[in-house]
């Protein structure tokens, strides 16, 4: 096997339509939102032969607690290749990885592998010489819902007062659901998504954070806002990313004053019907609090998540976890990152 760097955008977005085991933070324009945002970023492809059988986006992120290269939901591997071809990849991949971060003086290489949590896959990052990292940066575990059937058996397929409230608020005239594409809606989704991170305690992402990622996936159509609105105010609102007929759940929120009404159940069905009028055939509801399988679980869990996880979960669908993130350590600085990264974790109750 042999490595190289892939600079074609049709090569890289081919590949990934042929990978059932990807997410969009693999996308090319999830690289080109990386650049927008200032970090330096590295596309390489292993080759069997003149086969391109996997690809890695990697990061170059410099943050105040160090620097360090990170590979978000990758690499990604074509499915049906052996274990031992697997290992393989790994190895050809990090060992040029390790080159690459060194070159740009980072202090480890994180990694948020895009395998199940299984022990095979769990030996491939021990032998590496990996370990679990102190805090996640992207999901580990999300709830992924099928939408290949009919709207009917999806929503049959419910929970029963998620099913119920759906309906309500489709019979409440005061509710209106509205799709955008227009960047000028992001101020509105940014004002519910900001109260929602202060209400909730956790780091809202920047304006140009926001506006970057519209941007890198605005060109191909990628992305949309839903705002929810009650009484003509818009009282909840999410971004939501199309990608190879798989929709995500990226980003949202909602305000508390009419906290008791469904808006919110609704915004996410009609963006399941969206999905599915796009050709999607999954939705993604993105990340969901670890220990959790099913509702009851989510109802007698105490972590931050498990409000949400509920939500999330009365859709219907089910689990995928992937493997822990992983870290490998090239110098002492990294100990710096560990400790500021368990506080925040402690902190947070994640």
């Amino acid at each position: 096997m042999n490595l190289k760097e892939v600079n074609n955008k049709e090569d890289w977005e081919s590949f990934l339509e042929k990978c059932q085991e990807k997410t969009f933070l693999q996308s090319w324009n999830w690289g080109e939102f990386q650049i927008k945002e200032g970090n330096k970023i590295f596309r390489f492809g292993v080759f069997l032969e003149k086969k391109l059988v996997s690809i890695c986006l990697a990061i170059k992120i410099k943050a105040k607690r160090g620097t360090f290269l990170f590979i978000p939901h990758g690499p990604v591997i074509m499915e049906e290749l052996s274990q031992k071809d697997r290992k393989e990849i790994f190895q050809v991949l990090f060992s040029r990885l390790k080159e690459v971060a060194k070159e740009v003086g980072a202090s480890f290489i994180r990694c948020s592998p895009i395998l199940q949590n299984t022990p095979e896959h769990l030996n491939i990052f021990s032998d590496l010489g990996f370990r679990d990292a102190p805090l996640h940066m992207h999901p580990e575990i999300t709830w992924e819902l099928d939408i290949l059937g009919k709207e009917e058996d999806i929503l049959s397929a419910m929970r029963k007062t998620t099913r119920y409230l759906i309906r309500q608020a489709e019979k409440n005239k005061e509710i209106i659901i509205e799709k955008s594409n227009n960047i000028n809606d992001l101020v509105i989704f940014e004002k519910i998504y900001t109260a929602t991170a202060s209400r909730q305690h956790f780091s809202a992402f920047s304006s140009t954070y926001l506006k970057n990622e519209f941007e890198a996936f605005f060109k191909d159509d990628q992305i949309m806002i839903f705002l929810g609105r009650y009484k003509k105010e818009v009282v909840a609102s999410a971004l939501f990313i199309f990608w190879h007929n798989m929709c995500f759940y990226h980003h949202s929120g909602s305000i508390q004053k009419y906290k008791n009404i469904p808006v919110m159940y609704l915004l996410q069905w009609e963006a399941i019907k969206e999905a599915k009028k796009q050709g999607c055939i999954i939705y993604n509801f993105w990340g969901i609090a670890p220990g959790v399988s099913t509702e009851k679980d989510a109802a007698k869990s105490h972590h931050p998540w498990a409000g949400l996880s509920l939500f999330k979960m009365g859709f219907g669908g089910h689990k995928k976890e992937y493997i822990p993130t992983k870290d490998f350590i090239l110098s002492k600085k990294y100990w710096i990152n560990y400790i500021i990264e368990t506080i925040r974790k402690r902190k947070r109750r994640l």
